[in-house]
């Protein structure tokens, strides 16, 4: 037996072991990490490799996830745009309202049931006849009518047919 080895301490391999302990067993751990649910791989390139790969994955979603923020942002701001517009609109629209509710109660409104004159037609001393108004319809008169007059079921004993 070696007694130099005994009295100066750990041999080199121990040192090496000791050194290296800490760095497997934080593979270990990041491969725990990389592949929950299955089991841990010990070849440092392997989980080299899956470490990667998920890196880039995460990058990737990442970047995607940063251009539908943007996208988000983009159409949360159109949406206020467009949501101001409506608010304009509305006010334009209401005080519209008012204004012709205002300029309905000022006007000259004739009580219901109230029929309004026919023009009178100018008479020519020499012409007898109403000028005739073409925007002016026939007024039907059966209404103002009294009911007996209106009665036609009798009209055929009355009055004979015309021929």
């Amino acid at each position: 037996m070696n007694l130099r080895a005994v009295t100066l301490g750990p041999s080199t391999a121990t040192l090496e072991l000791s050194i290296l302990e800490p760095s497997t067993s934080r593979f270990l751990d990041l491969s725990v990490i990389l592949e929950t649910g299955r089991s841990c791989k010990t070849e440092k390139p392997a989980i080299l490799d899956d470490a990667i790969r998920v890196l880039t994955q995460l990058k990737s979603e990442s970047l995607k996830l940063k251009e539908t923020n943007e996208k988000l942002l983009e159409e949360i701001k159109c949406l206020k745009v467009e949501k101001n517009e409506l608010r304009e609109e509305k006010l334009t629209l209401k005080t519209d309202k008012e204004r012709m509710e205002h300029q309905l109660k000022t006007m000259s409104i004739p009580p219901a049931g109230f029929m309004p004159t026919h023009p009178t037609a100018y008479h020519h001393p020499l012409v007898n006849k109403m000028v005739v108004y073409p925007s002016y319809g026939l007024i039907p008169m059966w209404q103002y009518m009294p009911p007996s007059a209106r009665d036609t079921s009798s009209d055929h004993e009355l009055r004979p047919p015309a021929a």
